[in-house]
């Protein structure tokens, strides 16, 4: 059974990730509007993402005989003075989703929450992947610098970029 801080602790988790689809929607809009689409697309599948992490913990609650509680989010950064800018805020964020969710974990293991504990083993997988992800295009756009062609090229992967949930989810 989960104990009540648990439970919170998910919630806060839940809301938390509710919260990151909206951070990285604002650096897809700012992205946008300085008519990079390509790195907007990928910050648009990135908040994708991030609405399903929450929505993944929600239904994790329910079945569980818990009750997901929603609540307001502070305001996201906007406003960014580059690319890399947008992508090394990115990337601080999810090193902040690793400290929250190894957290969690550990709450669980000290209440021996062995179900709780399996789930987020799952979370903690996504963001091996997810601090990977943005340190390799950060480092691609370190190299590019001033290229406007590699520019060019990466952000024309990235427009590519599709959000599609995992099938064991």
């Amino acid at each position: 059974m989960l104990e009540e801080h648990l439970v919170s602790a998910l919630n806060d988790q839940m809301n938390y990730e509710f919260y990151s689809s909206q951070a990285y929607l604002a650096m897809a809009a700012y992205c946008s509007a300085e008519s990079f689409d390509g790195f907007a697309n990928f910050f648009i599948v990135q908040a994708e993402e991030e609405r399903f992490h929450a929505m993944k913990i929600y239904h994790y609650l329910n079945a569980r005989g818990k009750r997901a509680t929603i609540t307001g989010m502070p305001t996201p950064h906007n406003e960014f003075n580059s690319v890399l800018e947008a992508f090394e805020e990115g990337y601080r964020h999810e090193l902040s989703v690793t400290k929250r969710i190894y957290n969690l974990s550990d709450i669980a293991m000290n209440d021996r929450e062995h179900a709780t504990i399996q789930f987020l083993k799952w979370f903690i997988d996504e963001q091996v992947e997810e601090e990977a992800l943005f340190d390799s295009i950060i480092q691609k756009l370190k190299r590019i610098d001033k290229d406007s062609n590699a520019f060019f090229m990466l952000e024309s992967e990235l427009a590519k970029r599709t959000f599609v949930p995992p099938v064991q989810a």
